[in-house]
């Protein structure tokens, strides 16, 4: 295993940004960036030995720092949306920014955990190597109530298993729903993902209205085409799914532990991903929004370009009472964990 740190600039406040960069004796490598702590990139190689990019990422800080795009980004204090931004929490009113089509509230708001510096260090493990990451989110951040401090643990193993552990604590109530924003294509960043085969282990998701808000019941997966407890190609039956795949799908779990997710399998290359977490929940989102006028490293992202397996509690939980509560008390410490597993 090596852990290499470069410099990546300065964040918009004039802060060094650092990129640490992490490969295992199988030749996966992750970098990680300090500026949202950021999964920036993943590649695996090829049958030539070459790296092949299997996430999409950003070239420059200022890509990173300017329009959010979320690509491989931390996001918080809440992902997902939040309807019209409001909540209710122990009697007290909350306005969040409405900053997803001035309707809902997204990804933690205008300046989200994803364009934040945060703090982190390296180190080397008997198996692997890691990167924590922590920050401070301030009382009144974004809108939301109490001090958070919040940290990512980004782990590398020799058995080519990328491990995202999230830990927060408050000193006031506050919602808190973490997850990483990782846009995956195993063919390699530029080709399209509706070949992708998908499995989900989940019998039921939740039907979301125009404004892709849940509406509060959940359905069946069997017999409609967001049915993936067998293995389907992605863009199958993308057709019949009104503007796409972007709906949360609830996990057939059987305990607290950690619980097969996702397999990703892209036929073309013979690569594999599976995705194991602790959380209730799975946003697949097969990539509707991308339009080509982002691209790294002569790769162009077009619609269906990559898509989002986001292991994370319901969206609009704060609103919905039948929901996981997404509520972190000062008694209390969050914790979750994802682990992505590669084969190639």
């Amino acid at each position: 295993m090596t852990i290499t740190k470069i410099s990546f600039g300065e964040s918009p406040e004039g802060a060094p940004v650092d990129l640490y960069r992490l490969e295992n004796s199988q030749g996966l490598k992750a970098q990680i960036l300090t500026f949202g702590a950021t999964l920036k990139l993943v590649t695996v190689p090829n049958e030539q030995g070459e790296a092949v990019d299997i996430t999409l990422s950003r070239e420059t800080l200022d890509q990173y720092a300017g329009e959010a795009c979320y690509f491989g980004a931390t996001i918080g204090r809440v992902g997902n949306r939040i309807a019209q931004g409001r909540f209710t929490l122990d009697s007290a009113d909350y306005q969040l920014a409405t900053n997803n089509n001035d309707l809902n509230h997204l990804h933690g708001g205008n300046v989200g955990f994803d364009r934040k510096l945060w703090s982190a260090e390296a180190t080397e493990l008997p198996d692997g190597s890691s990167v924590r990451l922590w920050r401070t989110s301030p009382d009144g951040e974004e809108g939301y109530p109490g001090t958070v401090q919040v940290e990512v643990t980004y782990t590398l193993s020799d058995d080519n298993r990328l491990r995202i552990a999230y830990q927060a604590t408050t000193d006031r109530a506050t919602p808190v729903n973490l997850t990483n924003h990782a846009f995956w294509n195993l063919a390699g960043a530029g080709d399209s993902i509706l070949g992708h085969e998908l499995t989900l282990h989940a019998s039921a998701y939740l039907p979301i209205d125009e404004a892709l808000i849940p509406t509060g019941a959940r359905l069946a997966v069997a017999g409609t085409p967001m049915d993936f407890t067998e293995p389907h190609a992605v863009g199958a039956r993308i057709e019949q799914v009104p503007g796409g795949y972007d709906h949360c799908y609830i996990l057939d779990r059987k305990d607290s532990g950690l619980s097969l997710a996702a397999e990703l399998f892209d036929p073309k290359s013979g690569r594999r991903m599976t995705v194991e977490t602790t959380e209730p929940g799975i946003q697949f989102y097969s990539g509707n929004f991308l339009d080509g006028s982002q691209s790294a490293r002569g790769n162009v992202f077009k619609q269906h370009g990559a898509l989002c397996l986001e292991t994370q509690h319901f969206p609009d939980a704060v609103n919905q009472r039948s929901f996981p509560s997404v509520i972190l008390r000062p008694e209390e410490t969050y914790r979750q964990t994802t682990v992505h597993t590669f084969s190639w």
